[in-house]
């Protein structure tokens, strides 16, 4: 296996928890929720927008969070919950580069 190949499947194996998060719906629903409100949402007002139960949205609040899609800042007693998905689409652009230029070189 050449140096190449060994890079492209590091990037897949980099990338395959960042994909895996997006494969729920529940989530990308709460990613769509946040693009459209750049200050923020609590869970109270996510859950009411995605017709989840505060318990089920915090959850899918904490896998986003790990996954780097979004932050969190604390504002009295809530947190507000904004979207940060630059770092996990750098990744998956690293990727989408390497398997492309992997794929040209072996024409």
């Amino acid at each position: 296996m050449s140096d190449q190949d060994e890079r492209v499947l590091q990037q897949f194996k980099m990338c395959i928890p960042l994909l895996e998060v997006l494969t729920d719906a529940n989530r990308q629903a709460i990613i769509m929720l946040l693009a459209q409100h750049k200050s923020g949402l609590n869970v109270n007002t996510i859950a009411e927008h995605i017709n989840l139960s505060r318990p089920a949205v915090s959850h899918h609040l904490k896998v986003l969070k790990q996954a780097g899609y979004i932050d969190s800042e604390k504002k009295g007693v809530e947190n507000y919950y904004m979207l940060t998905i630059s770092k996990p689409l750098e990744q998956i652009k690293s990727l989408i580069s390497v398997v492309e230029a992997q794929c040209s070189s072996s024409k």
